[in-house]
C-alpha cells in the first residue's frame, strides 16, 4: 500500500492550506491510499509529521503556495509540487501524480 505524506499551505494560510488538505484525504482513502496531511496555516503548523510518518512515506506532495517551514525534514525522499488551488479544484490528480511517481 502506498504511503503519503503531505504538506498543505496557501499564502494567507486560511482557507485554501485546509480545503486542499481534505481533498488530499478524501482522494487518498477512495484509492485506498495511507495519508498524514500537515497543514501550515494562519494557527501555526497543525498535525505536524512525525520523523517516522516521513521515514515511512513512498512520496511526499507539497501543495504550497508559499515556502514550507522544515522542507530539510524531508531531504531525500520523492517530492511533488502542486499548488493548493489546483488541489482544491482536483485532489484526485495529485494523488495520482504522487502514486506514479513511486511506481
Amino acid at each position: 500500500m502506498t504511503k503519503i505524506v503531505a504538506v498543505t499551505a496557501c499564502i494567507a494560510g486560511i482557507a485554501h492550506t485546509y480545503m486542499a488538505a481534505e481533498n488530499l484525504k478524501k482522494y487518498a482513502k477512495k484509492e485506498g491510499i495511507l495519508i498524514k496531511v500537515e497543514t501550515q496555516g494562519a494557527m501555526g503548523i497543525e498535525d505536524k509529521l512525525k520523523k517516522s510518518d516521513i521515514e515511512d512515506a513512498d512520496v511526499v506532495i507539497f501543495a504550497v503556495d508559499t515556502t514550507v517551514q522544515g522542507a530539510n525534514r524531508f531531504e531525500g525522499k520523492k517530492i511533488l509540487k502542486v499548488g493548493t488551488s489546483s488541489v482544491v479544484k482536483d485532489g484526485k490528480s495529485a494523488i495520482d501524480d504522487a502514486v506514479r511517481m513511486v511506481e
